[in-house]
């Protein structure tokens, strides 16, 4: 697994150059101002496509509705500003990266929302050292990713906008609104160029943090990323994401399939708080049973399997990595486990009876 000085994790414009350098030479449609792709060549970069594109293949990046995705193409194409909201673990993130490389050919203008983030953040700062040295200057100004995407006509993003206090929430109504932002100590306005957008992400969970006022909700148009209900839909985006994190870190022991079966059909029963046949109801956690979180579970058991197990995963390895995936906001959310194995698993076939056997020992330990 080591790896030497490669980069733990490439941005989708470079993991992904090929499908774009081969969309952009093919793409035949009308693109706005400032973008580097049409909207439909986007549209066919995010879902990916059944034929090569000049020899390429063009890989999905989000599984899901279709629409969806076109209305969020829409909304950057026009000069409303996108939020792609809904529950953690549900792709908003990676679906804005996407988004960004595709139409401006960098996902890295990014401000991470926190209840540190400031005005700087959103607008610019200053090297102090040049600052006390030659006054305010150009050379001294450090421009924000959103200041840096509105000089260039490209898409910044605003991950979790809601973990944000609501004076810098505020501080984006004048930048969406007038697509412009002052410097007054350089006696300059900045006005953005064509291309310029914002995407922002929030957690439908996290509305009580910062709710954004509805001034700021007008700037945007709101699109609901929705959690995936559809079992083999899941299965499909948590096989396809786990196996290229096998890729990028290189782990040899591949799941077999009905493991991966057996752990997104444990996350979407305990998450509905249902069996797939409607027969038994089981209660949910408090930890949110995510798309996201299984990836990780399915991706954290290869590792144990193949440094510490026999080399191919096992039920044993989804326990041990399971337990800290369920218990992770609340430690009696465990109780929650130990029931659903005992309600459901048990009386199920392999590998839920391995499930269980394993479970027996690990969870009654957690």
């Amino acid at each position: 697994m080591v790896r030497g000085m490669s980069e733990i994790r490439l941005p989708a414009e470079r993991k992904h150059a090929d499908e774009l350098k081969a969309l952009a030479a093919s793409d035949t449609g009308g693109k706005p101002p400032g973008w580097a792709l049409s909207p439909k060549a986007v549209e066919l970069y995010i879902m990916g496509s059944d034929k090569p594109v000049g020899g390429v293949t063009i890989t999905p990046k989000y599984v899901g509705d279709k629409s969806l995705v076109q209305v969020a193409i829409a909304t950057l194409a026009s000069d409303r500003a996108l939020m792609l909201a809904g529950e953690p673990g549900t792709a908003k993130s990676w679906l804005s990266e996407h988004l960004s490389a595709a139409i401006s050919g960098t996902s890295a203008l990014v401000v991470q929302g926190t209840a540190g983030t400031s005005e700087e953040h959103i607008k610019y700062g200053w090297n102090y050292a040049l600052l006390l040295a030659e006054g305010p200057s150009h050379k001294a100004l450090v421009a924000s990713p959103v200041l840096r995407a509105m000089r260039e006509g490209r898409i910044a993003r605003f991950e979790e906008v809601t973990r944000t206090s609501s004076e810098i929430q505020d501080s984006l109504i004048s930048i969406l609104s007038e697509k412009q932002t002052s410097i007054p100590e350089l006696g300059e306005v900045i006005t953005a160029q064509r291309g310029f957008n914002i995407i922002a992400t929030a957690n439908t969970r996290d509305r009580g943090v910062n709710e954004m006022s509805a001034a700021l909700k007008r700037r945007f148009n709101f699109v609901t990323v929705p959690v995936v209900e559809d079992l083999e839909q899941e299965i499909r985006i948590v096989t396809r994401r786990e196996a290229e994190l096998r890729g990028d870190y290189q782990v040899g022991a591949e799941p077999p399939a009905e493991i991966a079966r057996m752990l997104v059909t444990l996350f979407q029963e305990m998450r509905s708080g249902m069996t797939k046949d409607g027969k038994t109801k089981v209660r949910s956690p408090n930890s949110v049973l995510s798309t996201a979180e299984a990836i990780s579970v399915l991706f954290n058991s290869g590792i144990l399997a193949q440094s510490f197990g026999a080399g191919k995963v096992s039920a044993e390895d989804i326990t041990r990595s399971l337990v800290g995936a369920i218990q992770k906001e609340n430690a009696d959310d465990i109780k929650v486990l130990r029931e659903y194995l005992e309600t459901v698993a048990k009386g199920r076939p392999s590998p839920w009876k391995e499930l269980y056997a394993s479970a027996k020992h690990h969870v009654s330990r957690s």
